[in-house]
């Protein structure tokens, strides 16, 4: 009963900046973590960030630096700031609510990132 809705993603040249958001509606008092996870064409989806309705994130070692993921409670959307982008960051990327112990897990339908010359 979660619905995701993400936006930002877009063509960009390496070594810039894009600006993800998912905004979350429905049974939305579920939601403990939210996160971005990310695909490439040939190759298995991953965890880029996660983040817990306190505020704690955590990241995948490839980003860390460079993406910063936050949330409004209020707005109920979550954000995923990338800097200094590079080609190996373009994937199709998804954002990913969940409640405590994982029962209610729900998807975004997703969005393109290109990083490219």
């Amino acid at each position: 009963q979660v619905q995701l809705v993400e936006s930002g993603g877009g063509l960009v040249q390496p070594g810039g900046s894009l600006r993800l958001s998912c905004a979350a509606s429905g049974s939305i008092f579920r939601i403990y973590t939210m996160g971005w996870y990310r695909q490439a064409p040939g190759k298995k989806r991953e965890l880029v960030a996660h983040i817990t309705s306190g505020g704690r994130s955590n990241y995948v070692d490839s980003v860390k630096g460079r993406f910063t993921i936050s949330r409004d409670n209020a707005k109920n959307t979550v954000y995923l700031q990338m800097n200094s982008l590079k080609p190996e960051d373009t994937a199709v990327y998804y954002c990913r609510s969940m409640d405590y112990d994982g029962r209610y897990d729900y998807w975004g339908q997703g969005t393109q990132v290109t990083v490219s010359s």
